[in-house]
């Protein structure tokens, strides 16, 4: 059986990919920060823990309660407070990066130990297009009338970070997915994908062989190259 921890897993991409992955036969845990808001995880057979990707002692907590560890999806993120040049402080890009960079770091060096025990470990980080330089200064793309920076920037140090674990850590398959312009929270519910469509990246990402990609960047048709 596959062992999976899943973070921001309470709503939205979080909680479909924890439904998708529970359907591919992982035992999987639905990290969150408040428990009580984990009916629906719990509903579909996962099993919430509390986890706060910006508190270490939260970190250190949760993955403490995993028996193993064969895969690791880091999903959570914010969008935060920022969408352009003029409302931009350096306290608000802090605090994006806080949690949707240096929060995969927390969870991800304490969780490597199960992953090394693991035969086949795996992980995940969703990244974004909004990441991507190409699509963001390139017209026609969903990304490119995006103006804000906090977010954008995180992303795009997601890529960078996925790149450099797996270089460090070659036994592992390491990648990055980008879930597209997906109905969600986040827009309002403007996106033109569907939630599944918009875990479809990461969920292949996270059911890869021993023999997989190591080191990219994926949406839902394949590879995303330079």
């Amino acid at each position: 059986m596959t062992t999976t921890l899943i973070t921001g897993a309470n709503r939205s991409l979080g909680l479909e990919t924890v439904r998708r992955l529970i359907g591919a036969g992982h035992t999987v845990y639905a990290g969150m920060r408040d428990t009580a808001t984990g009916d629906a995880a719990r509903g579909l057979g996962a099993h919430p823990i509390q986890l706060d990707v910006t508190d270490q002692a939260s970190v250190d907590a949760a993955i403490a309660q995993l028996p193993t560890l064969d895969v690791l999806v880091n999903n959570a993120g914010i969008l935060g407070a920022s969408f352009g040049v003029d409302d931009l402080t350096a306290a608000s890009l802090q605090t994006v990066l806080d949690t949707n960079v240096v929060g995969i770091v927390r969870v991800t060096q304490v969780a490597l130990p199960l992953l090394r025990a693991s035969a086949n470990p795996v992980i995940v980080n969703v990244a974004s297009g909004v990441g991507w330089p190409r699509y963001l200064s390139a017209e026609g793309h969903d990304e490119f009338p995006v103006t804000g920076i906090p977010y954008a920037a995180s992303k795009a140090a997601i890529i960078a970070l996925t790149v450099q674990y797996a270089k460090n850590l070659p036994g592992m398959r390491i990648n990055a997915s980008d879930p597209g312009y997906t109905a969600t929270d986040f827009n309002r519910h403007s996106g033109h994908q569907t939630v599944t469509e918009g875990t479809d990246a990461t969920v292949a990402l996270a059911t890869i062989g021993i023999d997989g990609p190591t080191g990219e960047f994926h949406d839902r048709k394949g590879r995303i190259v330079y």
